[in-house]
């Protein structure tokens, strides 16, 4: 059937079907850390929406699972393609079509990465707000897919705010329109917001039109505020939220993160034990409120130092972004999401240095602390995650549910999820979630076993080892 499919494949697409050792490799896995077992069919590049409807068509006559992926920077396992699947790459696929000043939006597609994007958009004195620490390495596509966010979703919106439609191919080829170029549209069912954050499960993204922003005048001011335990620094930035204040970054190393960073840029180390927030203002009022917040932060008990030097501003935030490298060099690591009420951050930390003593291990945290969003990392040695590791992650994402937080904040649930999200969603809805997924691809070709499929307790989702 394999050989069939292929011979299909090459027929209608020719030398875009790519099935070299190294490509094939390369698909089974993501930043995630995570590999399926063995590689996939083939890999499509494909360079046009009737490549991706050729593509589909025929995956969907032979029922050939199809994998869609773009630069392979997700967390969770949801672009991770195993044996007997077609991965539909998009990467290629990466045009600006549209610019349009006077709308404040754009037409793209989605294998642009965001840093290229922004690159256009400054010739034309406009940025689309969603801000990824891998902005670098990602694409537009695959922050539409997984519902992404970043450091600025506290003032400016996660993706799902700045969508404005998709054009999305089904499992069947066939090509869809969603969304409008207005800014207001309530006509039908909202399916663009169903398509941000699914994951693949729904159809093959193929262009988006973006709600852009104008660039932001004056100069940011910067704030770093330390504080001898990060729950203080929690409760630092709890109480920059209480106060009316909205910088536009807000963000909190606990003092592992920011220790292991300083090792990787060769900076002075830290003081000992502290944890740091890292804030930025923007805006004609951008050096007042930074004055607000950190008299809000010296109240808390915080060590404050303001600068309006932009230079310096970017060399504090490239701190924060080099977060995942820093935690890439210690070991193994499993890059975890969970988000919870931002008057609920101290609470979090706190149940978090409760499952580092029960387990006797190391939970480096970094956390968006203007939504609430926390990135905890477990690092081990060896290329396995022990099933202690897991049972660990088991409590910390009960604990951010209990908080009436949530699984996950912007990397999606994807395989290494799927046995929790029941318990998030409650049997009905997870059931309800199934049966309009099957509403899209009856016959379940896109990203099969991914999100809704259960997986066993304390272990590796099935259908995924470690890398």
């Amino acid at each position: 059937m394999s050989v069939a499919v292929l011979d299909q494949l090459r027929a209608a697409l020719g030398t875009k079907i790519d099935t070299s050792p190294a490509a094939l490799d390369a698909a089974r896995a993501d930043r995630s850390g995570h590999a399926s077992p063995a590689p996939p069919l083939a890999v499509v590049h494909a360079e046009s929406v009737p490549d991706v409807q050729a593509t589909l068509r025929i995956a969907h006559a032979t029922r050939t699972p199809v994998i869609v992926r773009g630069a392979g920077t997700g967390l969770a396992g949801a672009a991770n393609a195993g044996p007997g699947e077609i991965v539909l790459s998009t990467l290629r696929l990466r045009r600006v079509l549209e610019v349009r000043p006077d709308d404040l939006l754009a037409v793209v597609e989605p294998g642009i990465l965001n840093a290229e994007l922004d690159a256009v958009l400054a010739e034309h004195g406009l940025w689309w707000p969603p801000d990824p620490a891998s902005r670098d390495i990602s694409t537009v596509g695959g922050n539409i897919a997984t519902g992404a966010g970043g450091l600025l979703c506290a003032k400016y919106g996660v993706v799902r705010d700045a969508v404005l439609a998709v054009d999305l191919v089904l499992a069947d080829g066939s090509l869809l329109h969603l969304g409008h170029r207005s800014v207001k549209g309530v006509t039908g069912l909202d399916l663009t917001s169903l398509v941000i954050g699914s994951e693949g499960l729904l159809g093959v993204i193929v262009g988006a039109t973006l709600k852009l922003r104008r660039t932001v005048p004056g100069t940011p001011s910067t704030v770093v505020a330390t504080f001898p335990h990060v729950t203080d620094a929690a409760r630092g930035s709890a109480a920059v939220t209480a106060s009316g204040a909205q910088p536009a970054i807000m963000e909190l190393m606990d003092r592992h993160c920011l220790a292991a960073v300083h090792r990787l840029l060769e900076l002075d180390p830290p003081a000992e034990g502290i944890a740091q927030l890292t804030i930025q203002t923007d805006g004609p009022t951008a050096a007042a409120e930074a004055q607000q917040i950190a008299a809000v932060l010296r109240e808390a008990g915080g060590e404050v130092t303001v600068t309006a030097d932009p230079v310096e501003g970017a060399e504090l935030l490239r701190i924060r972004r080099s977060m995942h490298a820093a935690m890439a060099a210690l070991g193994t690591t499993l890059i975890e999401d969970v988000a919870v009420p931002r008057s609920a951050l101290p609470a979090m930390f706190d149940e978090i240095a409760r499952i580092e003593r029960s387990y006797g291990i190391t939970i480096p945290t970094v956390a968006h602390a203007g939504d609430g969003n926390l990135h905890p990392n477990f690092i081990v040695d060896g290329p396995e995650i022990p099933p202690s590791v897991w049972q660990a992650a088991d409590e910390l994402f009960r604990a951010a549910i209990r908080l009436g937080g949530t699984l996950t904040g912007e990397h999606g649930i994807g395989v290494l999820k799927s046995r929790w999200l029941a318990e998030e969603l409650g049997e009905d809805q997870w059931e309800l979630q199934r049966r309009i997924v099957r509403a899209f691809d009856p016959e379940g070709i896109l990203a099969p076993g991914r999100v809704f499929a259960p997986a066993r307790p304390a272990e590796l989702p099935e259908g995924a080892d470690h890398a």
